[in-house]
């Protein structure tokens, strides 16, 4: 669905992704793990057409989409779950779902539907002003908005950043369940635990590189991976 070719990304004379290369297919959750400075947002952020790339491919169903408009890319299925959650705290929930929205022109209430039966909470505070919500809830909003574009490729930049442990096992849940229903997710994640434990396919990055690739469990099993980003070694 998604192949990343050789991408790179520049901020002033810096190389924050030096020739990144990796694949999202069809169906799958895909994470990008790594520490911070690795380049795991500016990479989301750049396949979103949210920051300028100094080169490489971005291919969309074989289809180089590297340069494009932001809206172009949300129109062909792609959306992006922003670190931070990034809602408008001055809007209600239901307006910030709305706004996900922005570029459909059909009723959206089969869609408002599937968000509250995903986020029933939501749904018990559609006109709450979202600067109230708690972060759970706002992230639970940022997942529910990102959905309202009907997409293809969910991208989500650190959904656990800030959390309770509960919150966080609750936005898992989530995902997987997104999944299920059809949509491929490309995560990048602080929590390396959670996120290998989620995902078929992992990426490791280290300054801007791309360094190891194995499924979840693979990258679970590596004593380098575990010793760097899971705190721990096995005896």
């Amino acid at each position: 669905m998604l192949k990343i070719n050789n991408l790179s990304v520049n901020y002033g004379g810096i190389k924050a992704v030096r020739d990144i290369s990796f694949e999202v297919p069809d169906g799958e959750i895909v994470t990008l793990i790594g520490a911070n400075g690795a380049g795991k947002s500016t990479t989301l952020r750049a396949i979103a057409g949210l920051v300028k790339t100094a080169g490489g491919e971005i291919l969309w169903n074989d289809r180089n989409i590297r340069g494009e408009k932001v809206q172009d890319i949300v129109s062909k299925g792609i959306t992006l779950v922003p670190e931070g959650r990034r809602v408008f705290p001055n809007l209600s929930v239901l307006e910030n779902l709305k706004v996900g929205a922005y570029l459909r022109k059909d009723d959206l209430t089969e869609d408002l539907s599937m968000v509250y039966d995903l986020f029933p909470r939501l749904k018990e505070r559609s006109w709450q002003l979202s600067g109230t919500l708690s972060g759970g809830e706002q992230q639970m909003l940022a997942v529910g908005r990102a959905l309202m574009s009907r997409p293809k490729l969910m991208m989500m930049d650190e959904p656990s950043l800030g959390l309770a442990p509960l919150v966080v096992k609750d936005i898992f849940s989530i995902i997987r369940e997104i999944n299920k229903q059809g949509v491929t997710i490309l995560l990048v994640e602080q929590n390396a635990n959670m996120a290998l434990h989620t995902a078929n396919i992992g990426y490791v990055l280290e300054t801007g590189r791309v360094t190891l690739k194995g499924s979840g469990q693979e990258l679970l099993d590596n004593e380098a991976v575990r010793k760097a980003y899971l705190g721990e070694t096995r005896q």
